[in-house]
C-alpha cells in the first residue's frame, strides 16, 4: 500500500503555498477550484474548503497549491493543512472522481469569422481557461497539448486561447472554407475526451493568479492605472467579441504615449490601425486629456 508523504514549499507568491506528494494525485490532468460548490468532483478539495482561511485550490499531478485569505498567516497553519492532506490520502480516500471528468459530455464548437481575414475564432460552450495564453509556434506549446495538436496543421500560424474560446490564426496556403470543418471537429473532440487544455505549474498559477495580477498593478503610477482600467471597461469586451485582446504595456509620461500589444486575432489585422487610431486613441486623447497624446500598438 502507498504511504504519502506531504512535504510543503514556499511559492513566491505569499499567499500561495505548494503542498508536495511522493506520489501522482491525478491522470496528469490540473484542476482549479474557487469555492466548494467549484469542487463537485474532488473530495479532498471539498473538506480543504472547510478551512476558513482556503480561497482557492488547485490540483496537479504530484502537489495541491493553496491560495490563502489574509486573516492567517502561512506559518502558523501549514503544518496542520499538510498533516489533514497526508492522513486524507493514507486512508485510501479518492482526491479526483476521474470517471466523472472522462465521461464524456456534451460539447459544442461553432466558428465565428473575425475582422481579421486570417483568423478565425472557434467557440465552446464551456470554458477552457481562466486565463488568456498565446502561442505563436510549437515550441511554446509544451503546456499546452490543444495548442500543440493544432499546429500539427500546416496551415496553423498562431493560436489564441481565452475563457471559452480559441482564436486559430493561419497562413495564406489554406482558405478558411477549406479547414473550418477540421479545425472545429478537432477542437470539439479534444474537449470532449476530456484532454487538457492548458497544463500549469504551481509557477503558471502563481504567475496567473489574481494576487500577483494585482501586485503588479499596484506597481504602477496612477495614470498607467487610469490607462489599464479603461481598456478593462471600454475596450476589452468589444475586442474579445471579435477573438483577440489588448494588453497594457507601458505609458510614458515625457512623450505621453501608451504601448499596448494586440493578441489573437487582433495581432497583423488589417483593420486594427484603423481601430487603434480612430476609436482606442480618442478615446484615452478624451477620458485622460492632457495626458495621452498617441497610441503605439505591438503585435504579439
Amino acid at each position: 500500500m502507498k504511504k504519502y508523504k506531504v512535504s510543503i514549499n514556499e511559492t513566491s507568491n505569499k499567499f500561495i503555498v505548494k503542498f508536495e506528494t511522493n506520489f501522482f494525485l491525478t491522470n496528469h490532468q490540473n484542476y482549479e477550484y474557487n469555492n466548494i460548490d467549484d469542487a463537485s468532483n474532488s473530495p479532498l478539495a471539498q473538506q480543504l474548503f472547510y478551512l476558513p482561511f482556503v480561497k482557492k485550490i488547485y490540483i496537479s499531478s504530484n502537489f495541491i497549491a493553496i491560495e490563502r485569505f489574509n486573516i492567517v498567516e502561512w506559518k502558523d497553519v501549514q503544518d496542520e493543512v499538510a498533516e489533514q492532506i497526508e492522513r486524507y490520502l493514507n486512508e485510501g480516500n479518492v482526491v479526483i472522481k476521474e470517471s466523472e471528468m472522462i465521461k464524456k459530455t456534451a460539447v459544442t464548437v461553432y466558428a465565428e469569422s473575425t475582422p481579421n481575414p486570417s483568423a478565425m475564432k472557434f467557440v465552446s460552450n464551456k470554458n477552457l481557461v481562466n486565463s488568456l495564453f498565446e502561442f505563436t509556434s510549437i515550441d511554446q506549446t509544451s503546456k499546452s497539448p490543444l495548442a500543440r495538436g493544432l499546429f500539427n496543421f500546416a496551415y496553423v500560424k498562431s493560436v489564441f486561447i481565452e475563457k471559452n474560446y480559441i482564436s486559430i490564426t493561419k497562413y495564406e496556403i489554406a482558405i478558411w472554407d477549406e479547414i473550418t470543418m477540421e479545425l472545429r471537429e478537432f477542437i470539439r473532440s479534444h474537449i470532449e475526451d476530456g484532454k487538457p487544455v492548458v497544463e500549469l505549474d504551481s509557477n503558471d498559477i502563481i504567475t496567473h493568479s489574481e494576487e500577483q495580477k494585482t501586485k503588479e498593478f499596484d506597481k504602477l503610477d496612477d495614470t498607467s492605472k487610469e490607462i489599464i482600467n479603461i481598456l478593462e471597461e471600454y475596450v476589452k469586451p468589444a475586442v474579445a467579441a471579435d477573438g483577440g485582446n489588448i494588453q497594457f504595456k507601458s505609458y510614458d509620461a515625457d512623450s505621453k504615449k501608451v504601448s499596448v500589444i494586440l493578441q489573437g486575432a487582433c495581432s497583423g489585422c488589417p483593420s486594427s490601425t484603423f481601430t487603434l487610431k480612430n476609436g482606442i486613441e480618442n478615446m484615452l486623447k478624451e477620458m485622460l486629456a492632457g495626458k495621452v497624446e498617441c497610441v503605439e500598438a505591438i503585435n504579439g
